[in-house]
């Protein structure tokens, strides 16, 4: 294996960063990754020498703006494997870019005894939109379980699915579990059936997994933040036919023909969805972030990320006390997990005092964690510049705490 990961840690300034005199080893990349150098200097560079509104300035800082922000869409595209860089719109991250699908896309094509197809382990951002637009139009919310093994139960789906459901809305991976979903043959069926789909790639984007004609959804949706790139820039993929046939999310500046007090038209796609002044410097931020992961080998880089996860479950699932529920035999970038005795929360501060960042919580899946049958979990979620060295010191924190409630 070629990847240099001692290499791609130079690149990373927070990682020489000490906690309570001890080495930062980060964990919680399913929350945010942390930024590149290379990213950091274009958003500097960006706010220096570039700054300006776009579109409509006839000067040089806007021409540079307006050059930055739409190169960032042909970036993107490329990324994806888009049809067209005209089906990709900037949003402010994964959430809005949901809401944007199931308000517009939602409200104009559902209607009351439509069915909407959801699993046992979406992100609350996959969850509260569809209930908002249900009860909206009084559609109904079905729900495929999840399994012990921590997969989704794919016979349940087979009987879930039928003539009501309209849209199926699935994570690519599970931000709680690890578990990679067989999306491919999932989305399969659904087109088969007409269904149309939307993939949560918010944890698939950063593991080299956005190819959208490769995947066949409708719609696929990520966050800047998530693949090493700025926070409060996300992205909307959506089928050219799709997007055409929904109207505005917002209303105001730039996403309009022409506009009197009795009547407005409105531009087509993209900047039909994208109103007013957008995240510019975060554009750009995410076009160098998606550049930078661009550089490596996509089979080696998940070589290695697989390298070091398989190696963190081998020593967490030998510790005495500790349950696992990362259990997928598919799966990418994070292990969930808790500790006889201690609350998820204690044992992230423990972790905290020996300078491993982790998550505790319900990770923003209650619904999981009740059929689960727990409150919460401590989670360790693994990026491109971890190594198996901060599993050893996860697993020598992880001791600690237990030693200490024991």
């Amino acid at each position: 294996m070629n990847f240099d990961v001692e290499t791609v840690r130079r690149d990373f300034p927070i990682l020489s960063t000490l906690v309570r005199g001890k080495q930062l080893c980060y964990l919680d990349n399913a929350a945010s990754t942390q930024k590149p150098q290379v990213v950091i200097d274009r958003l500097r560079d960006f706010y220096s020498t570039e700054n300006a509104n776009i579109n409509r300035g006839i000067h040089h800082l806007g021409e540079l703006a307006t050059d930055a922000y739409h190169g960032a869409r042909r970036t993107v595209a490329d990324f994806i494997n888009a049809f067209s860089e005209k089906e990709v719109i900037f949003t402010a991250g994964t959430t809005e870019s949901i809401n944007l699908v199931a308000s517009s896309w939602g409200r104009t094509h559902l209607k009351k005894g439509d069915e909407i197809l959801l699993t046992g382990m979406e992100h609350h951002a996959n969850i509260v939109p569809w209930q908002i637009v249900a009860e909206q139009t009084g559609a109904l919310i079905k729900v495929i379980p999840v399994n012990e093994s921590s997969e989704i139960d794919t016979e349940a789906f087979d009987s879930l699915i039928g003539e009501r459901t309209r849209v199926l809305a699935i994570c690519q991976v599970s931000n709680s579990l690890g578990t990679l979903n067989p999306i491919k043959s999932i989305i399969a069926k659904a087109k088969a059936a007409g269904v149309t789909t939307l993939v949560d790639g918010a944890q698939g984007a950063p593991h080299l997994l956005a190819d959208v004609q490769e995947l066949g959804c409708d719609f696929y949706v990520f966050s800047g933040h998530k693949i090493y790139g700025p926070t409060g820039i996300g992205v909307l993929w959506g089928r050219a036919e799709l997007l055409d046939s929904m109207p505005p999310y917002k209303g105001g500046g730039d996403m309009i023909q022409r506009v009197t007090f009795e009547k407005t038209t409105y531009k087509g796609i993209p900047q039909r969805f994208e109103a007013g002044t957008p995240n510019i410097g975060g554009a750009a931020g995410l076009a160098s972030a998606i550049t930078y992961v661009q550089q490596f080998d996509p089979e080696e880089l998940r070589a290695h990320e697989t390298d070091v996860l398989e190696y963190a479950l081998a020593m967490l699932g030998d510790m005495q006390g500790l349950t696992s529920y990362t259990r997928a035999s598919k799966r990418a970038g994070a292990v969930s997990f808790t500790l006889d005795g201690i609350h998820p929360h204690d044992i992230a501060t423990i972790l905290d005092r020996e300078g491993v960042a982790i998550r505790a919580g319900n990770h923003c899946t209650q619904p999981l964690m009740q059929s689960m049958g727990v409150n919460a979990t401590a989670r360790a979620s693994f990026a491109m510049y971890n190594t198996k060295d901060e599993v050893d010191q996860l697993v020598n924190a992880i001791k600690k705490a237990y030693d200490l409630f024991s």
